[in-house]
């Protein structure tokens, strides 16, 4: 490996400086829930398995929206576009307004949440909840899958929304 050594961190701190440098894309998971929809952002979500189709997010335990996901049967996962950065840092903001006319929500019966404008919509069944420390791992059973309008995606690095910059292919 090459670089500098700037020192060496351990335990929870080097584990979050290591994340804020690798760069994720930002979704909105959404759920139905007796007392409405509920929903927040993650960065942490991933393919599992391509057959069956599965993936993954994990949430911290101790928010009201993600306790109530945790309880949802049925959810929905939005890569949002970049153009959607405002939406994320809402969803990620306790507090903050969420499902408003202005976000472009669909709020079918008894379905959780669609957004039309999402790079991919994903819903599923909840196949698993993964408890590990303060955190909850989500395995989802994908049982559709919507593309949205073409678009470049949201990231998440260093505590900043981003989005992609295409270099040149050096084999071109």
């Amino acid at each position: 490996m090459n670089g500098t050594a700037v020192g060496r961190v351990d335990g929870a701190a080097w584990l979050r400086q290591a994340f804020r440098l690798y760069p994720s894309g930002v979704a909105i998971v959404t759920a139905a829930t007796p007392d409405g929809p509920v929903g927040l952002t993650v960065s942490s979500l991933a393919s599992v398995s391509a057959e069956p189709p599965v993936l993954s997010f994990s949430l911290s335990s101790a928010t009201r929206s993600a306790g109530a996901l945790l309880e949802a049967s049925e959810v929905a996962v939005h890569v949002l576009p970049a153009r959607r950065a405002e939406l994320a840092a809402d969803f990620a903001r306790s507090g903050a307004p969420r499902f408003t006319p202005d976000q472009g929500w669909l709020l079918p019966a008894g379905a959780a949440p669609r957004l039309p404008d999402a790079v991919v919509s994903l819903a599923g069944s909840v196949r698993d909840r993964i408890p590990v420390a303060d955190s909850v791992l989500v395995l989802v059973d994908v049982t559709s899958t919507l593309l949205g309008p073409p678009s470049a995606p949201l990231l998440h690095l260093d505590r900043t929304f981003r989005t992609l910059t295409p270099t040149p292919d050096p084999g071109r």
